[in-house]
């Protein structure tokens, strides 16, 4: 019996939903803590998504939203100018560079912005420790987060949870934007990166695609769901995964494995395999024996066939064996088994085997990809959430529960359009509305009717 879409996916999207609760909540309790002990934490900042306009408690509405469309489209426009200088810069191969780029990032992230929450935590709760030991502390926490999110060999559980914790610190410093803004500025990102994502020519469409053909890893900041097979040059090949966009707008991608990974793989395994003829003989008469008659041919051995060989100076002939086992691999220069994995289109298996091993080699696909979540969808969800905690905490639980529906959507789209989506669309929109819905219809309802001791 098969299993459904939701069955093969299920702890996929648990994987996923956990560690951006876990955020969510962090943030939720952050804004309630700082914003009620630093009474200059609710006040305005200047910062990139606020450059036109600061919002200002005597402005009119009409002010409020014009100042905030106008910061919401300057900053959807900072963010598509440095996508696109990253693709730039990857399609030149100056990708140590931007790996030290992630890596101050992540550094500036963990010990200016995460230090500075640090030191109001320790504030609020008084914790009684000086500044010396406040400083190791601070010190060891930011070097080990670079090397645990960059570095290999970490355990994955401390390389999840430093993810975590960036996406934890730069939503909290998001949530200091003025309300008009931040609304606006959620919309616009949502609307963006449906284009970035979607459009032919889009910013993360394009970066995707050439890392897909290079074989590469997406020069990201990305949380892993499961451990998965490492991309470098030492372990090409393998299945295709469910990776995030940038850590500038946060997406999913799809990549499948590229034709270049295919060639290079079987390319290796002929140098790995290469042996004598004999061998091959050797396997064939160990098939015939195994079914005991010599005119009978093992299944394994489907379909045969000799070429003359096209190598300059050689006059021999190649032999070529495709096997559906995935597995029996002989030959020499001379004399070459080709594996199932490089089938040619025009060499099909019998109709019923064939589906079936489809069905079987989609269903593997599925298991053996992890899923990926960009960085930046941490973060802005946890924004529209932390929003909703300055309001109260009926809007939070609304809007929660619609971001996990909209992410869980997007799982189940993506696990069935094999193809790049964006995450940011679908919850944002649900988070929004779901926030003014609560706000001006559901909760006048439940207080007028809590306060006149009705049930409904």
């Amino acid at each position: 019996m098969e299993s459904s879409v939701l069955e093969t996916i299920g702890v996929e999207i648990i994987g996923v939903m956990s560690p951006v609760s876990i955020c969510m909540l962090l943030v939720v309790l952050l804004v309630y803590s700082l914003s009620s002990a630093d009474p200059l934490a609710s006040a305005p900042i200047r910062t990139a998504a606020n450059l036109v306009y600061l919002e200002s408690p005597s402005d009119s509405a009409a002010q409020k939203l014009e100042g905030a469309l106008l910061n919401a489209l300057v900053f959807v426009i900072l963010i598509a100018v440095v996508t696109f200088l990253l693709v730039v810069l990857y399609y030149y191969n100056f990708t140590n560079f931007l790996k030290n780029y992630m890596r101050f990032s992540a550094f500036f992230v963990l010990g200016s912005m995460g230090g500075s929450i640090f030191l109001s935590i320790i504030q609020h709760y008084s914790i009684p420790v000086d500044s010396i030991t406040c400083l190791i502390l601070l010190f060891n926490f930011t070097v080990v987060g670079v090397l645990a999110v960059f570095s290999g060999g970490i355990p994955i559980i401390m390389r999840q949870s430093y993810m975590v914790f960036l996406g934890i610190i730069v939503a909290a410093w998001f949530t200091k934007l003025p309300e008009w803004t931040t609304w606006s500025l959620l919309v616009a990102l949502a609307l963006y990166d449906l284009v970035a994502v979607l459009a032919p020519g889009g910013p993360l469409k394009l970066l995707v695609e050439l890392a897909s053909s290079r074989d590469e890893e997406l020069p990201a900041l990305v949380y892993e769901a499961r451990p998965t097979v490492s991309r470098g040059p030492e372990n090409r090949g393998g299945l295709g995964l469910l990776v995030a966009g940038v850590s500038d707008s946060g997406s999913i991608e799809l990549q499948a494995p590229s034709d270049n990974n295919l060639n290079r793989t079987g390319n290796e395994n002929r140098r790995n395999s290469d042996r004598p003829a004999a061998d091959y003989q050797n396997f064939q008469n160990e098939e015939v024996e195994r079914n005991g008659d010599e005119g009978e041919r093992s299944p394994l051995v489907s379909y045969l066939r000799e070429r003359q060989s096209s190598e300059s100076g050689s006059s021999g002939y190649s032999t070529e064996v495709l096997t559906p086992d995935m597995r029996r691999h002989f030959g020499n220069r001379e004399t070459e088994i080709l594996i199932a994995e490089e089938l040619s289109p025009l060499v099909e298996l019998p109709s019923s085997q064939n589906q079936r091993e489809t069905a079987r080699v989609a269903h593997t696909e599925v298991m053996s990809r992890g899923i990926r979540l960009g960085l930046g969808d941490f973060v802005f969800y946890s924004v529209l959430v932390g929003r909703a905690a300055m309001y109260d905490l009926m809007t939070v639980y609304a809007c929660y529960l619609a971001i996990i529906s909209g992410l869980g959507c997007t799982l189940i789209l993506l696990s069935v359009c094999h193809r790049a989506l964006p995450a940011l669309p679908i919850s944002i929109t649900l988070g929004v509305m779901f926030y003014f819905l609560t706000r001006l219809v559901m909760e006048p309802f439940v207080v007028g009717t809590a306060t006149n001791l009705m049930m409904f």
